[in-house]
């Protein structure tokens, strides 16, 4: 399937992905409209379109092609080539947007939804139209973590995804086409059992929360930025694997459930920058510090990646 030409992108929800994921469209050409209902808010998101945009390389101008609604019937789906859905995670809303979406938008148009939990077989419940959609995640800040899983739902025309990873792919994002939408899809199912094993350390004493960080970004971290895991485990000998598996895997965590440190500390209301303490105590300076720092390395990342041509 050849790139596709830029056209017109309609973005439904515009919080903190939608204004990414607005700037990925606006930086590779597209012309974009976003539904926010509160205007009150619109400023604020511009501004953080517009420093996205900044931070991929798209020129300022690119924001006059961006235009703002409060509803969907003030769109005009008329000429629109993609729906993107990035509305708040919960099914109740995505459902209702979708159904409204289903009667509205042209049929031959593809629809993603941005559920990052949710799946689309349950989002698109009984829309007519279900065989053209399916679940477009992008990973926060998503103008700068080039990966989007599409995710095929179980009505979702395989054709659909494929129109959809050449979107993506025509942008400048990485296509991850995952088959089925399971619980986590395919990403976060890797990254929690990490990030369980991870909390599970911090449960058991073995580790500080520094130490743990440490572990992750100065060791394999830096290696599966080289090589995936599985490339990783191929160059290295896949009987060293089999050899450490059979000795790790009997001890490693397989709870079912949150470890006692994460729920004890949201039962807490300790949740982390937003609300000043988490494992460490946050002021506005240091969290807007340490989010710079690390904006600062994924702009890096994205810099070494893209000389690599992927």
């Amino acid at each position: 399937m050849s790139d596709p030409t830029p056209g017109h992108a309609a973005i439904i929800g515009f919080g903190l992905m939608g204004c990414d994921i607005a700037a990925i469209f606006l930086a590779g050409g597209w012309r974009v409209t976003a539904m926010e209902p509160a205007r009150a808010v619109w400023p604020a998101r511009l501004d953080r379109t517009a420093l996205s945009l900044e931070q991929l390389g798209g020129p300022p101008a690119a924001m006059e092609r961006l235009a703002l609604v409060e509803q969907l019937a003030d769109i005009g789906f008329g000429d629109v080539a993609v729906v993107v859905e990035a509305a708040p995670e919960k099914l109740a809303l995505k459902q209702a947007l979708f159904a409204e979406l289903d009667r509205v938008v042209p049929s031959t148009i593809p629809i993603g939804s941005n559920a990052s939990g949710l799946p689309i077989t349950a989002i698109a419940g009984d829309c007519a139209t279900r065989h053209r959609m399916a679940n477009l995640h992008f990973f926060l800040p998503a103008h700068l973590v080039p990966g989007v899983e599409v995710v095929r739902g179980e009505h979702t025309d395989p054709a659909i995804c494929e129109q959809l990873a050449a979107i993506m792919a025509s942008l400048g994002r990485v296509p991850i086409r995952v088959a089925r939408d399971v619980p986590g899809f395919l990403a976060n199912r890797i990254q929690h059992a990490m990030v369980r094993e991870a909390f599970n350390c911090l449960d058991e004493g073995l580790a500080s929360p520094e130490d743990v960080d440490r572990a992750v970004r100065y060791t394999f971290g830096m290696r599966i930025m080289g090589a995936g895991p599985i490339l990783q485990k191929e160059l290295a000998g896949l009987e060293t694997q089999l050899a450490a598996a059979s000795t790790i895997y009997p001890s490693l965590c397989n709870r079912d459930a949150p470890g006692p440190t994460l729920q004890r500390l949201v039962a807490a209301g300790k949740l982390g920058a937003k609300t000043g303490e988490g494992f460490w105590h946050w002021t506005p300076e240091s969290s807007a510090a340490a989010r710079a720092k690390y904006e600062a390395m994924l702009l890096a990342a994205l810099a070494l990646l893209r000389e690599e041509g992927w």
